[in-house]
């Protein structure tokens, strides 16, 4: 006869547990720059690319999964990592979404919470006693329980009228938006009555644990949400049904975003941003402690009720934590262009002064003076990373003011707004500002000494790592030579040799320029495109002596002997000038003993180039093939490179064999010719806000197509 025995795991264990399987499925802050492929092995956590460096978030997600299914305690353990990043994909997804966190529970009175809470800690006390007697005190304690929080509530209790109003109890349908959600201002009545409670039993039973009380609403547990995946195509709607039936509307985004109390990464993409309202830009904006009592105030504030809804709102908002990333790429509709103007006006504006025709020039000054002294333009301290690619249709009248309420900023993305030097110069004037990832492609407001004095005399990019400044044939950069040359040699960025990602397509650079460069010994990443007179033994010479860690170079356009020169001649150019002295090991030779292979004078093993200068190259050379993009990007990639790890760490190895998991994967790339997913590619132009990795960050979905598909 066997006996089983159960093991109970405390809840912190089984949570921590949870917390490591989730951590396994994050990429580690150092990636390998390439694409990410199925493969077994178990994960290394160093910038590999096998085996892989993490868990894919399928696989973590998964076992998760099965962690809920074990029993109860793993279940409420592994229910918080599983809601913990939320990517909408598909519109049913989304309504299902909206349903679970967003339904209305105006139906729950605190009644219903106290008699669950007392209940439990009677249960705990219960299950602790060793006699009648101990467990008949027990039942006694709770009824004086229930006697001590009816005398005992927190002053700031809300009334179960006021959470269960009247008109909720008559015959409804059984789940429904909440207009007026009270979360996290229900959660914080639910741990005042939880702290009543535990001052009760400390009275009677000192020493007794009173179980938190269990909230059933998920949306306390999302710290992610993002869009990126979401599309409408192929559903087979008509016109009509795609304006007046959308799924994605700004009333479900405002009711879901109530629910999020600890959101701190939201994107956002042009297949929803119509949804993009002022509701719910207030919610996104005005979360925290440093949102209240700021911005335009209210006019007659002093002879409204208190209990007002705004009020209501602005407390509401007051526990929330405050957002670190948001991504507005490609948002452009004119709903979220209104939405924003609006908003800035709203909030970080100063109000006009309102006059009458009878006044003077001088009275109607000294009006706006008084409106303006009052007036308190809101801040968002807590944000850390922003994300406006694309988003061209803002004013530079609003976009201004809204990045200077950005005061710690690390990472930025404004390429293609209409950012202007104005701005820029008031940006380099922050003292706060501190950026290590900037990107300001194809921004055409800019002018060169702009560019030049926020790179070279403000402290705020004097930190950088990554910088994004492309240009192309169309979007010209409007840096000159001698301002191109100050930047070079004297910006902080460019001497302190912290730069892992750079890119300086189509800037005027010569062979003189790039020989007074300092070195760059932490460069991985390198966009020398659309320059078509810098010469390839120019381009070779720099990267052999002052950039040997770079990995990817990008030569669109670039060079008189590439995509001006005939065919063959170009090909032959690529592997004589570029190809050979900069990724062939050297030749080493000895009769008496075994020679070690000495490595490639540099880690050069992925060449951007154009469509014209791929096709001329064929079907590659060697261990070199062509991987084509979703888009109309393509690569020169070396099948037989790849980071794999050893025991000493992440090696860069230049022979894999043909049956290579990483070279195998690599032909597959290569003979799809474009048929690959988006986030198939290298050398991204679009920075990786809502998770931080910044311009070496790989991304998939919408996000993935604009980093490595589009050209611009």
């Amino acid at each position: 006869m066997s006996i089983e025995t159960t093991f109970e795991f405390p809840p912190e264990i089984l949570y921590a547990i949870c917390a490591q399987v989730y951590t396994a499925g994050l990429p580690p802050s150092e990636s390998s720059l390439d694409p990410v492929i199925p493969s077994n092995g178990v994960p290394t956590g160093h910038p590999s690319s096998v085996p892989p460096a993490s868990w894919s978030e399928a696989d973590s997600r998964h076992t998760l999964a099965n962690c809920c299914m074990v029993n109860h305690g793993w279940y409420q353990a592994a229910k918080p990592w599983l809601w913990h990043r939320l990517e909408v994909r598909l519109p049913r997804t989304w309504l299902a979404l909206v349903d679970q966190i967003a339904w209305n529970y105006e139906e729950e009175s605190v009644d219903n919470v106290m008699d669950v809470t007392i209940k439990a800690a009677t249960n705990v006390a219960i299950a602790s006693a060793a006699s009648e007697v101990e467990k008949e005190e027990a039942r006694r304690l709770e009824e004086s329980l229930f006697i001590n929080t009816q005398l005992d509530l927190p002053e700031d209790a809300i009334s179960p009228d006021l959470l269960s109003p009247i008109p909720s109890r008559n015959p409804s349908p059984p789940r429904r938006l909440r207009p007026k959600s009270k979360s996290p201002a229900r959660w914080k009545i639910v741990r005042s009555i939880s702290d009543a409670f535990q001052t009760a039993m400390d009275q009677h039973a000192p020493g007794m644990y009173v179980p938190s009380p269990n909230d059933p609403r998920p949306g306390r547990y999302v710290r992610h949400l993002d869009f990126n995946h979401f599309r409408t195509i192929g559903m087979r709607r008509s016109v009509e049904e795609g304006v007046n039936s959308r799924f994605v509307t700004g009333d479900r985004v405002q009711a879901v975003l109530k629910e999020l109390p600890n959101l701190l990464a939201f994107g956002a993409t042009e297949y929803m941003d119509g949804a993009l309202t002022l509701p719910v830009l207030n919610e996104l904006f005005l979360r925290g402690s440093p949102s209240g009592e700021r911005g335009r105030q209210t006019r007659g504030r002093s002879l409204m009720d208190v209990n007002d809804t705004e009020e209501e709102e602005r407390e509401r908002r007051r526990e929330c934590k405050e957002l670190e990333a948001v991504d507005f790429t490609g948002c452009i509709s004119a709903v979220f262009v209104n939405a924003f103007s609006e908003f800035v006006s709203t909030h970080l504006l100063s109000p006009e002064a309102e006059s009458s025709g009878e006044e003077d020039e001088e009275s109607r000054r000294s009006r706006a003076a008084r409106a303006a002294l009052h007036f308190e333009p809101v801040s968002f301290p807590g944000m850390r990373r922003l994300g406006l690619r694309g988003v061209k249709s803002i004013l530079p009248r609003y976009l201004g003011p809204f990045l200077l309420a950005f005061s710690h900023l690390t990472h930025l993305d404004l390429s293609g707004t209409r950012v202007t030097s104005e701005i820029l110069d008031s940006l380099a004037a922050s003292a706060t500002l501190q950026l290590k990832s900037l990107a300001m492609a194809r921004c055409i407001k800019l002018t060169s000494e702009s560019i030049k004095n926020f790179l070279v005399d403000s402290p705020v990019t004097s930190q950088l790592t990554e910088l994004n400044l492309y240009g192309d044939q169309t979007y010209v950069s409007p840096l000159t030579e001698d301002d191109l040359r100050a930047i070079v040699t004297q910006a902080p960025a460019f001497t302190n040799g912290e730069l892992v990602y750079l890119d300086m397509s189509s800037a005027p650079f010569t062979k003189e320029i790039l020989a007074a460069a300092k070195p760059f010994p932490k460069l991985r990443s390198l966009g020398l495109s659309h320059i078509p007179n810098l010469e390839l033994k120019a381009i070779t010479a720099f990267v052999k002596s002052k950039a040997t860690n770079v990995e990817v170079l990008t030569l669109i356009n670039t060079s008189p002997e590439l995509d001006r020169a005939a065919p063959r001649q170009a090909s032959m150019s690529l592997h004589a000038d570029i190809i050979r002295p900069l990724c062939t090991p050297p030749f080493t030779f000895s009769i008496t003993a075994a020679a070690t292979p000495k490595p490639a004078p540099t880690r050069l093993r992925v060449i951007e180039l154009s469509k014209t200068m791929l096709s001329n190259l064929g079907s590659g050379a060697g261990s070199w093939r062509i991987v084509r993009s979703k888009g109309g990007r393509g690569w020169y990639v070396d099948t037989a490179s790849s980071w794999v790890a050893a025991e000493s760490g992440p090696v860069l190895r230049r022979d894999l064999g043909l049956d290579h998991p990483f070279r195998v994967e690599m032909e597959k790339l290569s003979d799809a010719n474009g048929n690959v997913s988006s986030g198939v590619g290298w050398h991204a132009r679009k920075m990786e806000i809502l998770h931080g990795f910044g311009m070496l960050g790989r991304e998939d979905g919408l996000y993935g197509a604009v980093s490595f598909a589009y050209q611009g």
